[in-house]
């Protein structure tokens, strides 16, 4: 049984001629015709008696012409609601500052494509100021790089992404011209690196230490693009994600792989639960996690390895 039948049904009832009905309908009388029958034939009933003069109703039709119009109102209802909950939607994202560079854009477009009336709050910080945001309910949803932290919160593992040394061309260091390095590489190059509240910070201390190397850290800078503009100036490299990387490959710095399988940085995407978060959250959650994965499949998101 289609809503279309019941409308159509209900019209030949209203018009008392199928002709007229399928005038207003805007469809083919026989059109209009086999439709009602396909009704009639799933229900095992008449309802409607066609005569050379229109078409009237039978008791069965007059019962189940109450139950049609109330199943019609329910659905517009339903339309209604639906489409009440898309406009008034508000979701609050956070996204770190190296992630916000791949991703944020992409995610916009995304929503703006298939839910354009949910509005979206995105929030850019770092992974740790994040975190204590979706603990105080702040946001519905963030991308964090450390998920214990995050109490009676929906966790999804997403993707790893490999580090890279970005650092001017007149840096000095002993072997400029290497593709890729090793941790051990790393120890005499003077380094500008985000601060210990960073996690990125932490998961490369942990590395140094495996080495017993003491790093040459000259200076911290938590702000991306302040970060990267001394870098430029050649005060010293830097190791970032291949989401930061990303958007220098025609800013003149050499940007190579370090090779390490332990000092990976994953992504977790956290929520509030499910039955917290509102229809139009759950909806972005969703988009955020497709287009996510469309950028590391399409290799838009350099170094980046997704978690199935």
């Amino acid at each position: 049984m289609e809503l279309r039948q019941l409308k159509y049904f209900l019209k030949v009832v209203k018009c008392g001629s199928l002709g007229k009905a399928a005038l207003e309908l805007e469809v083919g009388t026989s059109a209009l015709s086999q439709q009602i029958s396909k009704l009639e034939n799933e229900l095992s009933t008449r309802l409607l008696n066609r005569t050379s003069t229109g078409a009237l109703p039978t008791n069965a039709g007059i019962a189940f012409m109450h139950h049609a119009q109330l199943a019609l109102r329910q659905a517009e209802q339903a339309k209604i609601a639906a489409q009440k909950e898309r406009t008034s939607g508000y979701v609050s994202i956070g996204l770190p500052p190296t992630t916000a560079t791949v991703l944020a854009l992409p995610l916009i477009q995304a929503m703006n494509e298939h839910y354009p009336h949910i509005q979206l709050h995105i929030v850019e910080t770092l992974s740790g100021h994040l975190t204590n945001m979706l603990n105080a309910r702040q946001l519905d949803l963030a991308l964090v790089f450390h998920a214990d932290n995050a109490h009676r919160w929906s966790t999804k593992a997403l993707l790893d992404e490999e580090l890279f040394l970005i650092s001017a061309p007149s840096t000095k260091e002993s072997n400029p011209h290497l593709q890729s390095l090793e941790i051990k590489d790393l120890s005499e190059i003077k380094l500008i690196m985000p601060s210990g509240l960073h996690g990125l910070r932490t998961n490369l201390m942990a590395a140094f230490e495996r080495f017993n190397i003491q790093p040459n850290i000259v200076m911290e800078i938590d702000g991306l693009t302040l970060l990267m503009d001394a870098v430029k100036e050649g005060y010293g490299a830097t190791i970032q994600p291949g989401a930061a990387a990303s958007r220098l490959g025609k800013s003149g710095l050499l940007i190579r792989r370090i090779n390490d399988k332990l000092i990976v940085r994953r992504n977790y995407l956290v929520s509030l639960p499910d039955d917290d978060l509102s229809p139009s959250a759950l909806a972005t959650r969703l988009v955020m996690t497709n287009v996510a994965k469309h950028l590391v499949q399409n290799n838009t998101w350099p170094g980046a390895r997704w978690i199935e």
